[in-house]
């Protein structure tokens, strides 16, 4: 069953989550105002999935023969799969800045490789109980939020270190009908306004972890299970003409004894595999984070270009706009090429899906998390100072003010005062408000860091393959056999060696 946005609105009525908004408990999320743009945001997903102009992206097979599923919540099959999530990302992000549903596909793809890889290690049933609980997911249409950036605590010590258990996640019982969670997850995207937060592990775990490497699904109104949440973008507020409509909220999830019966644990104790799961998990996400960013993006040169009209200008006969503007359109479509480089070659797992190539996929978040700052600077650059130096849209009601404004802020004959500032307080909005400045944020750290980035990118690039071409086409290895001359110790020959010998020994 598709929903569509209002249903889905609807549907968040049947659940009662415990949640609480700067300092205010929630009664009614749907009712909310201060999330109705995270609400507005993710209703989006639903209508597009029912529009025919966008079904070919927006629709995908789900686990029931037969069925069309919101590809939010499919699993990805070919790098024709990959392709059409990055487009439909980027499609839906056109609309709303950052739609939020898609984190629902790529936990559901991590997990359907997690339980498939432990189930083939052991005598464990996590696939087939997985299976069943995606199926259920599909059926209904839900929005699936994911819990996975535990609190932390102090950082230089393991989950089983810290002073503070609750700094983690973690597994207080286990029961024959279920286990007890209790800890905190941080920084969960939209959690107020899904139905289900499935609960995945941070970071890789050692045997000492063994009751916080857990994988679980827990709907959002779960006993025990409170939420701590900012505002959704800027509602309410008369500048916002963006992020008054569209926005996304963060909450802390603080998990106090929550019973999650054993259907819905896909994960419990197997510290091995908790590594696997976070860095799948990663890759896909980094994959869509770039879809994501890129139809930010566009919002960023279609208001800069409208500005540059807007100011009297035109980028043909004023090369320093164009060049900026084509500065631009590289940033945006350079970090969007390695998503779909990273669709092409990805690659197929053994429970059957498809992985983003992590190379390309790291490579492109890592660049968007950067260059975020550099897309508001380059749409400063073409948009002039009148986006912050305007005055607030009060005065264009001022009967003081309002008719000596529209005279002395008119550029164009052709275009009136109203639709100047119109466009000037659209970019405001997305590039130099607390809103902006908080999606920067999120788009550097959302996701793993820079640093996270980089190790994920050392580590799985083949630079090893290059040192070896580089001693092919200098002779390395076929003239020379002396293993001293190797350039690391160990790395003479295939078999390897101790390193340090002497000529002749």
């Amino acid at each position: 069953m598709l929903m569509n946005a209002a249903e889905y609105r609807e549907s968040l009525r049947s659940y009662k989550p415990r949640v609480f908004v700067d300092g205010d408990a929630v009664d009614s999320v749907a009712d909310e105002p201060r999330l109705r743009p995270g609400i507005n945001a993710i209703g989006v997903t639903y209508d597009y999935a029912l529009d025919a102009r966008h079904t070919a992206l927006a629709l995908a097979p789900g686990l029931a023969a037969g069925s069309e599923i919101n590809r939010f919540l499919a699993l990805n099959h070919s790098g024709d799969d990959l392709l059409a999530k990055l487009e439909y990302t980027r499609l839906v992000c056109q609309e709303t800045g950052c739609a939020m549903r898609y984190l629902s596909m790529d936990g559901l793809n991590a997990l359907w490789q997690t339980t498939h890889r432990i189930d083939a290690a052991t005598d464990s049933e996590y696939h087939p109980r997985f299976r069943a609980y995606l199926d259920d997911v599909q059926q209904r249409d839900l929005t699936v939020g994911i819990a996975m950036t535990d609190a932390k605590g102090d950082r230089s010590l393991r989950p089983h270190a810290q002073a503070c258990p609750d700094a983690y996640v973690r597994v207080t019982a286990r029961r024959a009908d279920g286990i007890v969670l209790s800890g905190a997850k941080a920084i969960v995207t939209s959690a107020p306004y899904v139905h289900e937060l499935l609960v995945l592990p941070g970071r890789a775990m050692a045997p000492e972890d063994r009751d916080f490497a857990v994988a679980c699904a827990v709907p959002v109104d779960a006993p025990g299970l409170t939420m701590i949440a900012r505002p959704a973008g800027r509602p309410g507020e008369a500048k916002a003409l963006f992020s008054g409509k569209y926005g996304q909220t963060t909450a802390v999830c603080v998990f106090e004894d929550v019973f999650v019966p054993w259907d819905r644990v896909f994960l419990c104790g197997e510290t091995e595999h908790a590594e696997f799961l976070t860095k799948s998990y990663a890759t896909h996400h980094r994959h869509t984070c770039i879809g994501a960013r890129a139809g930010f993006g566009d919002l960023l040169i279609g208001a800069g270009a409208m500005m540059i009209e807007a100011n009297g200008l035109c980028m043909r006969r004023n090369a320093h706009l164009r060049d900026t503007m084509v500065e631009l359109i590289k940033t945006v479509e350079g970090f969007y090429a390695c998503g779909v480089a990273a669709s092409v070659y990805g690659i197929e797992d053994p429970a059957g899906n498809v992985e983003p190539e992590a190379v390309f996929s790291n490579i492109g978040k890592l660049l968007l998390g950067n260059q975020i700052y550099d897309m508001h600077r380059l749409a400063h650059e073409v948009s002039g100072g009148l986006i912050v130096a305007l005055p607030g849209p009060e005065e264009d009601h001022n009967p003081e003010t309002a008719a000596s404004l529209a005279e002395v802020l008119t550029a164009r004959a052709d275009i009136p005062y109203d639709k100047r500032a119109q466009v000037a307080r659209f970019i405001e909005d997305l590039t130099a408000s607390d809103a902006a400045g908080w999606m920067s944020l999120i788009s550097i750290h959302g996701g793993g860091s820079p640093q996270a980035l980089k190790a994920e990118i050392h580590r799985r690039y083949p630079i090893d393959d290059r040192k070896r071409l580089v001693e092919r086409l200098i002779e390395r290895g076929l003239t020379d056999t002396d293993p001293t001359d190797a350039a690391e110790p160990g790395q003479c020959c295939d078999s390897g060696c101790g390193g340090g010998g002497t000529s002749g020994s």
